[in-house]
């Protein structure tokens, strides 16, 4: 064992002339434990919730969309043998976007509809997990009529169930010597869906192309492609490759594009509460300062003694360093292997419930980030060390000559 260990040891394990010491000592690691216990809960916590939100927004919406800046794809067969062929896509759905007034006898309201093709969009979006009533496959089973899958609340503001009529109307419609005729189209709700996110479930509605295209007043073609990858992680990679694929003239972006400003701003809520978490942390910094400094107080004769041996000012000063380093890394692992115990309870028994009209998930929700405990065990330690400096410094101050002058 090296000469500065030795000491440091002895000076850590001596507590019957400085209880007061290692009692500050004591709660200083339990300072430190106790930061990086709520550093990782709370960003286990957070991140679970990001995760959920991006995963409702993913499972409504595809990963990649492939729009012609012209606004209108003419040829979508034709793209989309080209975007399959693309490595990371696993499947392509055409889709008509626009927006309508939907009636019933007793509410009316705007929707947003989607116009899609039921066999291949079950591949690509995921609200068919969503329904609680029929299936998007009704869409085309509807015997004469057409068919419109309607978010619950919008469904209930309505007054409809499966089997209701209401009507559409479009502001897009056919272009006459008159002028524009709105389009019109009376649709029997052939199922409805639950995302658990008010905007999406009172706001959305899904109809066939066909009926897509009579309300938009288009002839042929559709608005966008939408793209599902194997790999949701690799999305914007894909979404390159894709667009390099594809002849110049087409905008492709992935599902972080579309939704940049929510993330980043999800993000930048991530590192404020992890700065001000951080502060936790910094306290017990500041008992590690308290409880060196006084130390050096009362060990001032053994340094001088030290000294007075030929011990350098380097050997004195890593005496208190490892002291300091100790702290901080048994507070950091206790806070670790508490925050990781907590966080698996609470994964494991889902103890706390959330109210399901207000959160899209109904569990509190725990995603432990291997990244995010490292960045979190880092910070301490290194916060911890620092703390150690100064008091470390004032012992290589020690004068051995005035120290032992009375002694």
């Amino acid at each position: 064992m090296h000469f500065e260990s030795f000491v440091s040891g002895r000076y850590l394990r001596a507590k019957r002339k400085q209880k007061f010491i290692s009692l500050i000592s004591l709660i200083s690691v339990l300072g430190v434990g106790v930061g990086v216990l709520a550093l990782i809960v709370v960003l286990s916590v957070y991140t679970g919730f990001t995760e959920g939100l991006r995963d409702q927004i993913i499972g409504i919406n595809a990963h990649v969309i492939v729009r012609n800046f012209s606004g209108h794809i003419d040829n979508p067969q034709q793209l989309i043998k080209q975007v399959e062929t693309v490595e990371g896509v696993a499947a392509v759905t055409p889709n008509i976007y626009g927006q309508a007034l939907i009636t019933s006898p007793y509410y009316s309201s705007g929707v947003v509809l989607r116009g899609i093709d039921p066999e291949s969009a079950i591949q690509v979006i995921n609200i068919e997990k969503k329904m609680t009533e029929g299936s998007l496959l009704d869409l085309e089973r509807v015997d004469q009529q057409a068919g419109i899958v309607l978010g619950e609340e919008l469904a209930g503001r309505l007054g409809v169930s499966v089997g209701g009529r209401i009507r559409l109307v479009s502001p897009n419609g056919a272009l006459t010597p008159m002028g524009i005729i709105p389009g019109i189209k009376s649709c029997l709700v052939s199922g409805i869906f639950k995302t658990g996110m008010s905007e999406y479930d009172s706001t959305m509605g899904y109809v066939t192309l066909e009926t897509a295209r009579s309300l938009a007043g288009l002839d042929q073609g559709v608005h966008a492609l939408e793209v599902r990858v194997d790999d949701v992680d690799r999305s914007g990679q894909v979404a390159e490759a894709v667009e390099q694929r594809l002849n110049i003239g087409y905008d492709v972006r992935d599902w972080e594009q579309l939704n940049q400003n929510l993330f980043a701003a999800l993000q930048l809520e991530k590192i404020g509460i992890f700065i001000a978490l951080d502060l936790i942390i910094l306290v017990a910094a500041l008992n590690i300062i308290s409880a060196l400094i006084m130390l050096v107080m009362e060990k001032k004769r053994d340094i001088a003694i030290l000294k007075a041996m030929g011990a350098s000012m380097g050997q004195i000063m890593r005496i208190f360093f490892y002291q300091g380093a100790v702290i901080g890394v048994t507070g950091t692992l206790l806070g670790v292997s508490s925050g990781l115990g907590v966080c698996s309870i609470l994964k494991r028994y889902k103890i706390i419930e959330l109210p399901p009209n207000v959160y899209p998930m109904s569990t509190m929700p725990i995603h432990v980030v291997p990244m995010d405990v490292g960045i979190i065990c880092v910070s301490a330690i290194i916060i911890t060390l620092l703390a150690t400096l100064y008091p470390s410094w004032r012992a290589t101050m020690v004068r051995p000559a005035e120290s032992l002058t009375y002694e």
